[in-house]
């Protein structure tokens, strides 16, 4: 069994004209927290819409577990995804389901197991989560620490090997934040699962992940262990890591000179 749960060789992909991922190159360990830096629109999600198979490669590949996750057939690629686990960007919780059911309705969508057993995975879900007292409340009775927490909660309930956690941190306060990164690092050593988040957030990634890469211009610019990155030389991982305005990452998106736009170019 190799000691990589995701391989990524080579991927490229791009939405119409646009060209978001120019040839990653990365790997996901078996039992490790993979953090995956870079700015907002750097192309994070779109690399774990291929590793979920939602998305086809132009070029190069995904393989999760051996297999190469754009050629699979459709029972297939639904076998797979029954080993991972999403936390979504905005929580992903149906609105008009209480939290109970929120965390049920995977085991019943994908599952044959009666109710008394699914009342109780539930319910040890929620406990490792904290809101085991929380199980009635509707979702729209959440705080947002409380949403992303239960969101945690559903990613596990079918006890998958792998995780990929998507903007995790954003928008939570400093306490909500500190809780859901300790839960994700708790969970993955307690559970043996593998975990990779995409994030903006360096102090929180750092704290909580064992390997990072960062992400610009569609390819990996820098990777290194997380105990000793901030220390990096390399220019990127100096200016995201300081967040410095001044850097490899440009404050202008790419255009024409202003004082063409304007009309006072040659004057």
């Amino acid at each position: 069994m190799s000691e990589r749960l995701v391989e990524i060789r080579d991927l490229h992909f791009a939405y119409g004209e646009r060209s978001v991922l120019s040839g990653v190159n990365l790997d996901i360990p078996r039992g490790k927290l993979v953090a995956i830096l870079g700015v907002s629109g750097c192309g994070k999600t779109t690399l774990l819409r291929h590793v979920g198979g939602q998305l086809q490669p132009a070029r190069g590949h995904v393989k999760f577990n051996g297999q190469v996750v754009h050629e699979l057939g459709n029972d297939a690629l639904y076998a797979m995804r029954r080993k991972m686990g999403m936390m979504f960007q905005v929580s992903g919780l149906f609105t008009d389901l209480s939290v109970f059911d929120n965390i049920a309705y995977p085991m019943r969508e994908h599952t044959d197991l009666p109710e008394d057993v699914i009342r109780d995975l539930v319910l040890m879900k929620l406990h490792a989560v904290g809101l085991r007292g929380a199980r009635d409340l509707r979702t729209g009775e959440l705080s947002g620490g409380m949403e992303r927490r239960v969101a945690l909660a559903r990613a596990i309930a079918l006890d998958p090997m792998f995780i990929m956690y998507d903007e995790p941190f954003a928008g939570l306060d400093p306490i909500s934040l500190n809780t859901i990164a300790r839960l994700m690092r708790r969970l993955n050593d307690a559970l043996g699962l593998t975990s990779v988040v995409v994030t903006y957030d360096v102090s929180e990634s750092l704290k909580v992940a064992d390997y990072v890469y960062f992400l610009h211009d569609g390819v990996v610019v820098a990777e290194g262990e997380a105990a000793g990155i901030a220390d990096s030389d390399d220019p990127f991982v100096r200016q995201f890591v300081h967040a410095r305005a001044d850097g490899p990452v440009a404050f202008q998106y790419p255009s024409r000179p202003f004082a063409d736009t304007i009309g006072l170019g040659g004057t």
